[in-house]
Parts: structure tokens; sequence; C-alpha cells
């Protein structure tokens, strides 16, 4: 405890008078019982005895002599010129604080009360300590440009001395951090937008749990691209959607498919990755975008776009979202932004009408109640002064070379076992494999040998064996080491089958 005197001794230990055990022995039994429930924890400080004194109403003489009982008990400790501490923790089962070296409690002690369990939203991430890991086409945080970013906050903070209050601070920082915002996605985008249609939040997360949840009440019909996303569809089902899955080709969703659900169902929402669907990277085609938004403005559905890599793009005319030709206001178009910042810089934002901003920021005020105007004044500055720009020529020259060096291996070293597309953008390569194999055998066989495969990357079906590999992570030394390993394991698995 860091302040004796903030301890509610007389909630512990409880005196009678009537009792005809003498007044020290009770505070004897009272301070053992608090120990042996872990009210009272090992370290504990104790308030001096003249504090303790005055809150149990004893005679000093009386709480010396409790406390040399103690003592001799070995339940305390008195350090001259320092205090009395508690030393027994052995029977604290509502102990909160573990001490370096000490038991927890029990993990099957079972809750008092009754609450609600999910039966969808167990984290699918897995955590390995291999020296060479896949992932699902995370950036490399090897490139963030730190000395630039440390430069803007040191200047940031000089600034503030003209500010009156906090909510002014907070008030006229958000406002310029939006302005520019927008303008931004309007730029890259295409998209046309004011502040009053942009929500922000503090990831693409947020964007996407805050979205579904207004937008899907318990029952109602939602179409997904299959394979999909798996973080999306944990949180559609988690809020009651009944998710419909419709197939994808080279092109993307099968609009001939959602135009046959639509004539059948009344659909609520579909959930599309437009620009670079996860996890197979196709991008939809032109005469399907425009089939989409058709059938969205016939059968009054809506489109959520999750785009959710647009930073990643290596052609000087990159896709524009379906949000860029909404006539009809049919699109809630969601993203993230500053992907290749340090953890805790990215965005993430919703574009939408102004009226289902407005009632998206009434349950984000719930989330995140506070603005991070130091970030966002950051991000502002970052954006001015063309950072921004700078950095993502600088990393898509970077990571479109990691693409090419990734896929040159692949044909090398797995020629004839497997066939991919060059993706357009993005950071992961969709992989179909050509041999009949279990993904989990190929995932133990590459951890034998220092290569991580998580499960949110291996995608197995009676028709499909498939894997999502991540490549922006990996210089081309650690890309030739991974592949090496991955195809080593391959020959490994399928020379058990052959004998």
């Amino acid at each position: 405890m860091s302040s004796p005197v903030q301890i509610p001794i007389q909630s512990y230990i409880q005196l009678n008078p009537d009792d005809s055990n003498p007044i020290y022995l009770q505070i004897v039994f009272e301070f053992i019982k608090a120990i042996q429930t872990g009210f009272l924890p090992e370290g504990t400080k104790l308030p001096g005895s003249r504090i303790l004194c005055k809150l149990l109403q004893v005679n000093r003489n009386t709480l010396i002599k409790a406390f040399q009982d103690l003592e001799s008990q070995g339940f305390i400790e008195t350090l001259p010129n320092k205090g009395t501490f508690i030393l027994s923790d052995q029977k604290q089962p509502r102990k909160s604080r573990l001490k370096s070296g000490t038991t927890p409690p029990p993990a099957d002690v079972q809750t008092g009360f009754f609450f609600e369990r999910s039966s969808v939203l167990e984290s699918p991430t897995e955590i390995s300590s291999l020296p060479y890991q896949f992932n699902d086409g995370l950036p490399d945080p090897r490139l963030v440009h730190t000395d630039v970013l440390a430069r803007l906050y040191v200047s940031r903070l000089k600034r503030h001395k003209n500010v009156s209050t906090l909510q002014q601070m907070q008030t006229q920082f958000h406002e310029d951090f939006s302005m520019h915002f927008a303008n931004f996605l309007n730029l890259t985008r295409g998209i046309r937008i004011s502040t009053a249609n942009l929500l922000t939040a503090s990831s693409h997360e947020t964007c996407l749990y805050l979205a579904i949840k207004l937008l899907i009440s318990p029952g109602d019909q939602v179409v997904v691209a299959s394979p999909g996303y798996y973080l999306s569809n944990m949180t559609l089902s988690d809020s009651g959607a009944h998710i419909i899955s419709i197939p994808t080709d080279e092109d993307g969703i099968d609009t001939r498919r959602l135009r046959q659900i639509c004539e059948e169902k009344k659909i609520r929402v579909l959930y599309l990755t437009s620009n670079y669907h996860y996890p197979t990277t196709a991008v939809l085609s032109a005469k399907r975008r425009i089939e989409v938004l058709e059938l969205a403005n016939l059968y009054g559905f809506v489109i959520v776009e999750d785009d959710y890599d647009f930073d990643f793009h290596y052609d000087n005319n990159p896709v524009l979202p379906l949000a860029a030709f909404d006539n009809c206001n049919k699109v809630v178009y969601l993203g993230s932004f500053a992907r290749s910042l340090p953890a805790g810089f990215g965005y993430g934002f919703i574009t939408a009408p102004a009226d289902f901003i407005q009632e998206l920021e009434k349950h984000q005020r719930i989330l995140e109640p506070g603005t991070d105007i130091m970030k966002e004044q950051v991000l502002t500055d970052w954006i001015q002064e063309g950072e921004v720009h700078r950095l993502a020529k600088k990393n898509k020259k970077i990571y479109k070379e990691r693409r090419d060096h990734f896929a040159s291996l692949l044909n090398e070293k797995l020629q004839g076992r497997i066939r991919f597309q060059i993706p357009p953008r993005g950071l992961a390569i969709w992989v179909e494999w050509l041999d009949t194999f279990n993904l989990i055998r190929l995932q133990k066989e590459c951890a034998k040998n220092g290569l991580f495969l998580p499960k949110t990357v291996l995608y197995q079906t009676r028709n499909l064996t498939a894997t999502r590999l991540g490549f922006g992570h990996m210089n081309k030394e650690e890309q030739e080491h991974t592949v090496r390993i991955l195809s080593q394991s391959l020959h490994s698995i399928l020379n058990e089958k052959i004998d």
C-alpha cells in the first residue's frame, strides 16, 4: 500500500466491548482474519500506533500487546524507523496485486454473478517467439520516421501557451485536424466530403465496431464475401446479424449471386472490401462496382465499404472507392490512416451522410470521451508539411521492391506447387496450393524449422487450400529465409505422404 492512512482499517477490524475475549485478543483475531482473507496483503504498511489507537478507540498498551502477539506468530513485522508490515499472505484468495514469486488464485474459481459470454469474440491472435514469422500483411515498423515525429511533437508542445482553456484547446484543434483530414481524403480518395461527413477514431477497428453497432439489429440479414475478413465477421455475428456469404473470383464478389439474394431476402448491409479484398487481394472490377451501387439503390441496403489498406498501392492511378461514386448516400466508407506510423499514431475514420455521423458521435463519446489533441495536431502538421506524402512515396518504393522480390522467390522455390497473382496494392499475397495436404500439418512443420504461420492466414475448405502471406514486414534477406523454410516444410510433408 502506498499510503497507510488510506487503509479502511475500521472495515476490517471489528471490536466488541461486550465480547468475553479481552480487547487485545479481539485485535489479534481480527487482524489474522483480515490477513487470511486477503484484505491486508503481504507487504502492506500499517498506520502508526497512534493513528490505529484513534481509529480503533483502544489504549496504546492494548494495541502494543496485540502487535507483540501477532509478531510472535509471524503475521506482522516491525522494522525500526520504518513501520509495521504484514508478513503472511499464504491464504489470500482475494489478493489483487501479486508480488513476484507468489501463487495466483486458482483460474477455475467461479464468478459470483451471471454475465453473458460471447461464443464468437474469442481472440484469434497468436504470439510466437520463432525467429521468422508470417502475418496477414502488416507494415514494417523499422521504416518509421521517428525523427520527424519527434520534431513535430516538440514543436507542438511549444505552441499551447496562448490557449486559455483545455476545452477551447480540444475544440479548436479537433476542428483544425478534421478540416485538414477531410481535405486529405478528398484529394487522395476522390470523395467529396466536409467535416460534417467525417468521424475519426483511435483505430480502424473502433470505426468498424461503431458502424456495425449503429447499423445492425439482431436478425438483420448481412451479406459478406467468402472467404472474408475474420474480424468483421466476428463483430457482425456478435451484433446478432444473420450472415449470408457469397463467393468471390478474380473480379471481386459475385454480383449475380448478390442480385439473387436481394430478390429473395431483405438485405440490411453489404460488407465489402472493394479495393483490396481480404483475404484474396482481388480488386472489384469497374463493371461490378457499378452493379453494386445500382443494387444498393434498387434494394435499399447499406454498403459498408472497408478500405483498410489504401495507403499501399503501387501504381499511379489507384482505384477509387465506391464512396467516390455514391450519388444515393448508400455507402458508409471506413478505413485507416498512417499505418506506417508507430503504434498509437494510426487513425481510423468513417465518412457518411452528416446525420449518420452525428449519431455515431453519440456512441463514440462513450467509448472515447476525450480527444488526443497532441496526436491530432502532429498528424495535422504531418499532412500540412507534406511529410505524409513523402513517407508514402518512399515506403511505396520499398514495399513494391519487397513485393516483387517475394513474388520471384515464390516462383523460384515453389514453382508448380502454387498459383498466385501479384497484387497491385497491399502488403500480402494470396497463395493457393495445388497439392492436397493439411495446412495445420504445414504450420507445425514450419514451426520445427523456425517459421511461424498463424492460423489467421490459413484457409482450408473442401475445395480450397490457401494462405495469405504478408511480405511487408520482411526485408529481402528475411524473405529468402522464410520462403526457403516454407518450401522445405512443404516438401517434407509431401514426401511423408508418398512414403
